[in-house]
């Protein structure tokens, strides 16, 4: 088929960066990533699912429960409470996403936007402290508030990287971003990891509960401390539609967005892109939020077990995304996301045929996790950002967000559907494998660098 497409040209090359503007870009994945590696990938599934199984009627500690709670009188299981919460945080962030995005894109104060919406989720994570007893519905409704938040802000965040360096150089700064995170995130979890031990009392399930409160209460505590830095550090870079700009930035983002969505069908292949990273990410954003429910309910494994594996994910993850980057230098980045899709699916595979209470096996599979991890999403980044029409990078990183960093919805949604039907989590972890096959089947359709030229952008070097 044809291409009508008519190449975008930047008005102006964008300002040269500075190493002290990279680096405060790179601090603020070292900030958010203790909300994503503390909240959602170890403590809140569990805890909130505690707190909904004591909603449900079920004792504290209890091995199961096969107990209901009814939020807005619609009857669900306590086990697929959390699920379904992830599921409608990214059915709201559908809407909220791209309308950060157009709105950061016409602003002339981006960093005002990533402070309101980075406090706001840091706050909304604090608050979690309040979260005692049965109190379920507040739980859920402060994370629906701090995700929410946390992909606004990651939309505003990601939107610096293609004014941080060209072509050539974005592969590496995404990745060196994407590494740090996971040291800080895996820094603060190690904290945590020995607050839980030392404080921990055996039989005493309530302790294990206010620990992991307390935890979660640490992460929005780490998230808006470091957030100060790049706030600092980092240098406005307005589009050309954001210093013409003579209108009101909501009511302008709007308008754009409309725009653009009128438009997007000029970008076929950008398009193609974005449903081949929405599918296999939802898998991948499913795997890290659900691992430690799967641990705790399904293995039956201890929390310190879950937590010491997490964190030899994050610390394995900073190398593994150092390491994926150098490889793309060579092979390019396509090429090596294609590679860790056919990892990922051998992960869901091994991980179905974990034996229960086994936590050795589950370290081992943990260990290969981060070594694809950070590079598979890194490199998506960078990918991706090479394929924005000049001046929309806001917008198209507010599509792109549905399905990064803690925000699928698929994933969860059947995930949880498989559970409340089969009362097995194994069988709910299968149903992800559809994910990585058709995520890696559409992404290997994609002519990546013909979709660089059609986005009128220069493509590197080696794709």
């Amino acid at each position: 088929m044809a291409e009508t497409v008519t190449p975008t040209v930047q008005d102006s090359p964008p300002p040269a960066s500075t190493r002290r503007e990279r680096t405060g870009w790179y601090v603020y994945d070292w900030a958010n990533s203790a909300f994503q590696t503390t909240v959602i990938t170890v403590f809140l599934g569990p805890f909130l699912t505690t707190v909904t199984e004591l909603a449900a009627g079920c004792e504290l500690g209890a091995d199961s429960c096969d107990g209901y709670v009814h939020p807005l009188g619609i009857r669900v299981a306590a086990g697929s409470y959390y699920p379904y919460l992830i599921s409608l945080s990214v059915f709201l962030t559908v809407f909220v996403l791209p309308v950060m995005g157009a709105i950061a894109d016409r602003s002339l104060h981006k960093k005002r936007l990533l402070a309101g919406a980075a406090f706001t989720g840091a706050a909304a994570t604090i608050a979690m402290a309040f979260v005692t007893g049965d109190r379920y519905l507040l739980g859920g409704a402060l994370f629906l508030v701090a995700n929410i938040s946390f992909g606004a802000a990651i939309v505003v965040y990601n939107s610096f990287l293609p004014q941080l360096g060209g072509p050539d150089e974005r592969d590496a700064i995404s990745s060196r971003g994407w590494a740090l995170g996971y040291l800080g995130g895996g820094l603060l979890l190690a904290l945590n990891l020995v607050a839980v031990t030392l404080l921990s009392e055996e039989g005493n399930p309530q302790r294990t509960l206010d620990l992991a409160r307390w935890s979660i209460v640490s992460a929005g505590v780490w998230w808006a401390l470091f957030t100060l830095v790049p706030l600092r550090w980092l240098r406005e870079h307005p589009t050309a539609a954001a210093v013409a700009g003579r209108g009101n930035v909501l009511t302008d983002g709007f308008r754009q967005l409309g725009r653009t969505l009128r438009q997007i069908k000029a970008y076929p292949l950008t398009l193609f892109f974005l449903l081949a990273f929405l599918v296999y990410n939802d898998g991948i954003q499913t795997v890290i939020t659900l691992a430690s429910q799967y641990g705790t309910e399904e293995l039956l494994l201890e929390q310190n077990t879950l937590i010491i594996t997490i964190l030899l994910v994050q610390f394995l993850a900073f190398g593994g995304a150092l390491l994926l980057g150098a490889l793309a230098r060579r092979i390019g980045a396509w090429k090596t996301v294609l590679l860790s899709l056919v990892l990922w699916t051998l992960v869901i595979v091994a991980a179905f045929r974990l034996p229960a209470e086994a936590p050795l096996p589950f370290m081992v599979l943990g260990a290969a996790i981060g070594l694809v991890l950070g590079g598979s999403q890194a490199l998506s980044r960078s990918l991706f950002s090479q394929l924005i029409p000049a001046g929309k990078e806001g917008e198209y990183y507010g599509f792109y967000e549905i399905s990064d960093k803690g925000t699928s919805w698929l994933g969860p949604l059947a995930f949880g559907l498989v559970f409340q039907l089969t009362s097995s989590y194994r069988v709910g972890l299968v149903s992800l494998l559809i994910f990585f096959v058709v995520g890696f089947l559409l992404l290997l359709a994609v002519p990546i660098r013909r979709a660089i030229v059609a986005a009128g952008n220069t493509p590197p070097r080696v794709l």
